[in-house]
C-alpha cells in the first residue's frame, strides 16, 4: 500500500501511514484545551463539571428532545398517511420555492420546530412520504431550515412574558425578531443548497426507491380502515422518533458540554464541579470585538453580546440570562428584538447540526451547513436590528 491513501467500501474512511505529524500534534491541541480549563478550575473541578454537566444535559435535555421525536415522529407518520403533508406542500409551494427553493412540505418542517425544537425536523425527514416531495440535494438544508425556527414558540412566549418587568412592551420587539429569524433562514438554507446541489447534482430523489414507481400525484398509505392505519402511523413514527432521539445523543453531550463550560461563568462561590460551571471565554473574546458586534446589532450595552453567543450552545440557557441584563437595566426594545432573532435562528446549532447532518446521513456536509446557518444567524440580528430601528 506503501503512502497511497485508500477508502474503505463505505467511502467515509481512509487509510493513511500510522504515524505521522498530526500524531504528535493532536495530543498537544488535546491536552492544551484542557488546560484552558484546568488552569481556571482545577483538574478536580474540571472533570466533575463535565461529567456532570453532560448527566444533566442527558437527563433535562436528550430525553426531552427524545420524547419530541418520538411524538413528532407519530405525527408526521399521520401527516403524511391522510395527505396533509400532500396538502401543505400543494398550498405553500408556490411560497417555499421562490423562498427557499424548497418544496411546500418543508413548510411542515418549519412549523414543527417552531412548537419544538431543531431535531422535531428530523422526525419529519425521516419519513418517506415527506422525502417524496424532496430532492436528494434539499434534505440536508432542512437541517439549516428547522434550526432557525428551533424554540420558537418558547423563545416568543419567554419574551413576552418578560412584559410585566420591561418598561417597554414587548410585542413589537418580539415581532421583528421573529421576522429576523425568518430572513436569517432564507439566508442560511439558500447558502446550503447551494453547498449541495454542487456535491449531490440536483437530479438524485431523496425518497428511497419503492417496488414502484410513485407519481408525484400520489402518495402511498397503509391498507385497512382508518382506525388500522392511525395505530399503525404512530407505532411506526414512533419507533423512528425512537431511533432519531438515540441518534442526537453523542452530539448534544459532547458539542453542547464544551460550549457551555466555555460560556457559562465561574459560581459566586467559587468552583464546586457541579453542572453548568464554566470559565467564561466566549464572553470574554466576544468583549474583544465588541466595538464591531455593538453597531452591527445596536445592543445597549457590550454584555448583552453573550446572550447570542450563548445560543449558539442552548437557546433555553441564552434566554434564561436576559431576566438579570434587564434588572441591570441595559437591555431594551432593540436588544429584545436582536435576541429573538438569533436565538431562535442559532438555537444551540453548534450542539446540533453534528448530530443533524449524520442522522440525514449527510455528514460531509456538516461543515457547510456550521458555516452557512452562522451567516444566517448574524443576517437575522442584522434584519432584526434594522426593522427595530425603523419600526420601533
Amino acid at each position: 500500500m506503501g503512502q497511497k491513501m485508500q477508502e474503505d467500501s463505505s467511502g467515509h474512511l481512509r487509510y493513511k501511514p500510522a504515524v505521522t505529524l498530526e500524531s504528535i500534534l493532536f495530543p498537544l491541541f488535546f491536552f492544551g484545551f484542557f488546560l484552558l480549563f484546568v488552569r481556571q478550575m482545577g483538574i478536580g473541578n474540571t472533570l466533575n463539571t463535565m461529567m456532570n454537566t453532560a448527566y444533566r444535559l442527558l437527563m433535562d435535555t436528550v430525553f426531552y428532545l427524545m420524547a419530541i421525536s418520538v411524538l413528532m415522529g407519530a405525527f408526521a407518520a399521520l401527516f403524511s398517511e391522510f395527505g396533509f403533508v400532500a396538502l401543505v406542500n400543494r398550498l405553500l409551494a408556490p411560497l417555499m420555492g421562490p423562498l427557499y427553493g424548497m418544496p411546500g412540505a418543508a413548510a411542515l418542517g418549519v412549523v414543527t420546530t417552531y412548537l419544538s425544537d431543531n431535531p422535531a425536523i428530523l422526525a419529519l425527514a425521516d419519513d418517506q412520504g415527506f422525502r417524496h416531495y424532496f430532492q436528494r440535494y434539499q434534505i440536508p438544508a432542512l437541517t439549516n431550515l428547522g434550526t432557525a425556527f428551533g424554540m420558537g414558540m418558547v423563545i416568543a412566549a419567554f419574551m413576552l412574558g418578560l412584559e410585566s418587568k420591561a418598561e417597554f412592551s414587548m410585542q413589537g420587539p418580539v415581532l421583528a425578531g421573529t421576522l429576523g429569524a425568518v430572513a436569517g433562514s432564507i439566508v442560511s438554507t439558500r447558502m446550503m443548497l447551494w453547498y449541495t446541489a454542487r456535491h449531490y447534482g440536483k437530479e438524485a430523489v431523496a425518497a428511497e426507491e419503492p417496488l414502484e414507481p410513485v407519481p408525484q400525484e400520489v402518495r402511498l398509505v397503509h391498507k385497512g380502515p382508518v382506525p388500522q392505519r392511525i395505530m399503525l402511523c404512530m407505532l411506526e413514527g414512533g419507533k423512528h422518533g425512537v431511533h432519531l432521539g438515540f441518534s442526537i445523543v453523542p452530539g448534544i453531550l459532547v458539542i453542547c458540554t464544551f460550549i457551555m463550560m466555555l460560556s457559562n461563568h465561574c459560581p459566586e462561590g467559587g468552583y464546586t464541579g457541579a453542572a453548568y460551571e464554566g470559565i467564561g471565554l466566549l464572553p470574554r473574546l466576544l468583549e474583544q470585538i465588541s466595538f464591531l458586534i455593538k453597531p452591527l446589532f445596536g445592543f445597549s450595552s457590550a454584555e448583552n453580546c453573550v446572550v447570542p453567543v450563548t445560543a449558539l450552545g442552548a437557546a433555553g440557557a441564552a434566554i434564561g440570562l436576559i431576566p438579570n441584563l434587564m434588572q441591570r437595566g441595559s437591555v431594551h426594545g432593540n436588544d429584545i428584538a436582536v435576541f429573538v432573532a438569533m436565538c431562535m435562528c442559532w438555537s444551540g446549532y453548534l450542539s446540533t447540526h453534528v448530530s443533524m447532518m449524520s442522522t440525514l446521513k449527510a455528514e460531509e456536509m456538516t461543515g457547510a451547513s456550521i458555516f452557512c446557518h452562522t451567516i444566517g444567524g448574524l443576517s437575522a440580528g442584522l434584519t432584526a436590528h434594522l426593522l427595530a430601528v425603523f419600526w420601533l
